[in-house]
C-alpha cells in the first residue's frame, strides 16, 4: 500500500551535543519540496504501479521519501547505489528526506519508482517549480533567451560491422533461452539453437583492423569481409523468425521472449539494409534514415557545425531561461530540425506560465526567420534579438548595433554558460537512462534539480543580506 511519509520525528532533537541543522540553501530547499502540488503530482503517477496500490497490500516506501531522495540523487549527480548510501549515512540527509529511523530504500527499488513518474510529470513538476519562483520573485519572466543542445545517449561508436554484431548477439541470446520452450528434436536443437555470436564478433574486428589500411585491395578485402558479417547476421535473422513461429502461445515466458523478438528483428533487418546500401551498393544513407543503436533506437545524428563535434549522437534539446537563471522549458526534439521552429513553442509556453509575453526574446542566428520576429512582435514583444544570418541591409546593420540590440545579445550569450551547468552538474552531457521516455526523464529531472538549487541559493542569500 502506498503511503504518503512517515510519522514526523526531529533527528537533530535526539543529538542536541552534535548542534546538526541544515545548511541554507538546504532549509530553503526543504521549505520548497514541501509544496503540496509536487507532491501530489509525483503520488498520481506512483500510484499507477499496482490497480489498488493505494489501498491494499504491504506498506510501501512513502511518496514523500521517493521524491526528496530523487531531488537529492540529481542534485549531487549521484547513482541509484551512492544516493542508497550516502541517505542511509547521514542524519541531515534523512531529516531533509523524511527518512528518520527507517532504512534507506534499496537502489532497486528507488529505480523501480523512479521509473513509474512519467515524463508530462516532470513538464509540470518544472512548471510548479517555476510558479514557485516567480511568487517568491526569483523570476519576473522579463527577459527569455533560448537555445538548442545535444543529450548524447549511451552508445557505442555506431559503425555498422559492431550493430550487426550487437544484433546478432542478441538474437542469439534470445534464441538460446527459446529453445528450452520448444519441443525440438536433437537435430532441430542443433539447427535452431546455433550461437553465431562468436562468428559475428570475429569479423566485426577484422573488419575494424582493416579500416586503417587504404587501397583497393583493402577496400576489396573488407567488402568481403562485409559480405561474410552479412550471412551471419541474415542466418540470425531467419534463424529468430522460425523459433518464433514455434513459440507457444500460452507461456509467459513465450510471451516474453515472443516480444523481444518482435521488437529487435525489425531493427536487426534495417541495420542489415542499410549496411548493404552503405558498404555493398556505396550509397550515401541519409542520416534520418540510419539506425545507430539497437539499444536506443531514437538516437539521431546530429550535425551543428561544431569543429571539436562534428557528429554528435543523440537527442537535441530545446531549452528556455528566463531571468533569474531558471529553464522555464525543455523540450526533446526528434532528429535534427532547425532551431527556428522551436521558437513558436517557447513563447506560448512563456506566456501560459507567466500571464504575458516577455519584454525581450533573444536567440542566436540559428532562431532568426522573417515569421518569428513578425510572430514575436504580434504576442507583444518589444525587443527582438534575432541576429540575421549572411548578407544583410544597411538598415538591419544600424539595427543590429543599436545599443539594445548589443546589450540582448550579449544576455543571450549567457545560455551558453547555463547549458554548461546543466552539462557538467546535472548530467545532461550523457542521459544514464534507456529509451526516449527515459531521455526524457532524465533531463526532467536535471532541469528540476537545478531550478530547485538555483531558487535555494537565491531565497538564502536574499535572507542572509
Amino acid at each position: 500500500m502506498l503511503r504518503d511519509r512517515y510519522e514526523p520525528l526531529q533527528l537533530f532533537a535526539l543529538v542536541p551535543q552534535l548542534a546538526l541543522r541544515f545548511e541554507p540553501e538546504l532549509a530553503e530547499l526543504d521549505r520548497l519540496l514541501e509544496d503540496d502540488l509536487l507532491f501530489e503530482r509525483v503520488k498520481a503517477d506512483l500510484v499507477r504501479r499496482c490497480r489498488r496500490s493505494a489501498t491494499t497490500g504491504r506498506p510501501s516506501t512513502p511518496v514523500e521519501v521517493i521524491l526528496r531522495m530523487l531531488v537529492v540523487k540529481h542534485l549531487y549527480g549521484w547513482s541509484y547505489e551512492e544516493a542508497e548510501r550516502c541517505v542511509g549515512d547521514s542524519l541531515v540527509l534523512r531529516q531533509f528526506c523524511r527518512l528518520y529511523l527507517a532504512p534507506a530504500p534499496d537502489d532497486t527499488t528507488l529505480l523501480r519508482w523512479a521509473n513509474l513518474i512519467q515524463p508530462a510529470t516532470l513538464h509540470h513538476l518544472n512548471d510548479r517549480v517555476t510558479a514557485l519562483a516567480r511568487s517568491l520573485r526569483v523570476t519576473r519572466g522579463r527577459k527569455l533567451r533560448t537555445d538548442s543542445t545535444v543529450v548524447e545517449t549511451a552508445i557505442h561508436y555506431p559503425s555498422d560491422s559492431s550493430l550487426l554484431a550487437d544484433g546478432v548477439r542478441v538474437v542469439s541470446r534470445l534464441v538460446g533461452r527459446a529453445r528450452w520452450l520448444l519441443p525440438l528434436s536433437a537435430g532441430q536443437a542443433r539447427r535452431l539453437g546455433r550461437n553465431r555470436t562468436r562468428s559475428a564478433k570475429r569479423l566485426a574486428r577484422r573488419v575494424s583492423a582493416s579500416a586503417a589500411r587504404a587501397g583497393r585491395a583493402a577496400q576489396a578485402g573488407r567488402q568481403q569481409l562485409y559480405r561474410r558479417l552479412l550471412r551471419v547476421a541474415r542466418a540470425s535473422l531467419r534463424q529468430a523468425e522460425q523459433v518464433r513461429t514455434l513459440l507457444p502461445a500460452t507461456s509467459e515466458a513465450a510471451a516474453r521472449l515472443r516480444a523481444g523478438l518482435d521488437r529487435l528483428g525489425p531493427l536487426l533487418a534495417q541495420v542489415i539494409a542499410q549496411a548493404e546500401r552503405r558498404v555493398l551498393h556505396n550509397e550515401a544513407v541519409p542520416a534520418a534514415e540510419k539506425l545507430l543503436s539497437l539499444f536506443e533506437p531514437h538516437t539521431a545524428v546530429i550535425r551543428r557545425g561544431k569543429v571539436r563535434q562534428p557528429a554528435e549522437f543523440g537527442t537535441k534539446l530545446a531549452l528556455d531561461e528566463v531571468d533569474g537563471g531558471l529553464v522555464s522549458r525543455y523540450a526533446p526534439l526528434p532528429g535534427n530540425p532547425p532551431d527556428a521552429l522551436s521558437l513558436p513553442a517557447s513563447l506560448a509556453h512563456h506566456r501560459a506560465c507567466f500571464g504575458r509575453p516577455p519584454d525581450l526574446v533573444a536567440g542566436d542566428r540559428g532562431l532568426f526567420t522573417p515569421d518569428n520576429e513578425r510572430l514575436a512582435a504580434a504576442c507583444g514583444v518589444r525587443r527582438i534579438v534575432l541576429p540575421q544570418p549572411g548578407a544583410t541591409s544597411a538598415g538591419r546593420r544600424a539595427r543590429e548595433r543599436q545599443r539594445w540590440f548589443r546589450r540582448g545579445y550579449r544576455f543571450r550569450a549567457g545560455v551558453e554558460g547555463r547549458i554548461s551547468v546543466l552539462k557538467r552538474g546535472f548530467g545532461l552531457d550523457r542521459c544514464r537512462y534507456h529509451g526516449a521516455a527515459g531521455l526524457e526523464r532524465w533531463v526532467g529531472w536535471g532541469i528540476v534539480a537545478h531550478n530547485l538549487r538555483v531558487i535555494s541559493r537565491t531565497v538564502s542569500r536574499r535572507r542572509a543580506a
